[in-house]
């Protein structure tokens, strides 16, 4: 889980409360007690569904290691259960004592109390699947989008009223000013575009990154790089404030890489 996200995973842990108390208060006629009883599963609930989805199925399943998974989910499971008759103990016997007798019989099921357990849990496992699907095949879309790019080798702008083409490896970096860009050419000229830098942006493969609102670079004539600046040959360029993290990043990678 990334800290980035960790307030999604808030809001989706308070919509499974929601959900559960809206199912056992019904039945209960009491959402409060609903509330309190769900909140105590809640820990063993939320264990078993992040080692489950984010240790068991990555690990081993994804991995076609089929044998550990089976095993290990059934420890899994055996462990949930206890776990989960533990907590029922601990409530007879410490919280509800007061009013046993009276007690709904949902809250001592413990096969309907398993079962709302796994149910849950296989949701999760569902939504991360459908999450996993939908950001392969943004990767596939982005993979294709930059092959055609690169398939093209130029970049076309409109220059002076007049169509060109511009070879990408020609590209040092491009510049944009209040009503224009220039190209810097790796012979040092410069060629002038009335297009925005956004769009130019979009016709780039990401052999180029926009490092800066006003810059964009060719990532192969990098030769230095520091927390405020690239150097393009000789040349140095600052890096943006709002594109610093992600510029650093795949900086630092394509250094490795090197």
């Amino acid at each position: 889980m990334r800290i980035g996200k960790l307030h999604l995973h808030i809001l989706y842990w308070i919509f499974i409360i929601f959900f559960l108390v809206l199912i056992f208060g019904r039945s209960w006629n009491s959402n409060v007690e609903a509330f309190y009883f769900i909140s105590l599963l809640l820990p063993v609930i939320i264990a078993t569904s992040y080692f489950f989805n984010y240790y068991l199925v990555p690990k081993y399943l994804l991995n076609k290691n089929y044998f550990r998974f089976i095993t290990y989910s059934i420890y899994t499971i055996i462990f949930s259960l206890f776990f989960e008759m533990a907590i029922l103990i601990f409530t007879f016997t410490y919280l509800l004592e007061y009013n046993f007798g009276k007690m709904n019989q949902n809250a001592s099921d413990t096969f309907l109390l398993a079962l709302v357990m796994y149910v849950i849990v296989f949701f999760t496992s569902l939504i991360l699947t459908m999450k996993q699907l939908i950001n392969n095949q943004k990767e596939v879309t982005f993979l294709k989008e930059n092959m055609e790019k690169l398939n093209d080798s130029f970049l076309q702008i409109i220059s002076q009223r007049k169509s060109i083409r511009i070879p990408y490896d020609d590209i040092l970096y491009i510049e944009s000013y209040s009503d224009c860009i220039k190209i810097r050419s790796v012979m040092n000229e410069e060629i002038t575009s009335k297009e925005r830098l956004a769009s130019i942006e979009k016709k780039l493969p990401n052999t180029f990154l926009r490092i800066h609102r006003s810059f964009i670079i060719n990532l192969r004539y990098v030769s230095n790089f520091n927390y405020n600046e690239v150097k393009i040959n000789e040349i140095t360029l600052n890096i943006g404030r709002t594109y610093k993290n992600e510029v650093l990043k795949i900086l630092k990678e394509r250094n490795k890489l090197n």
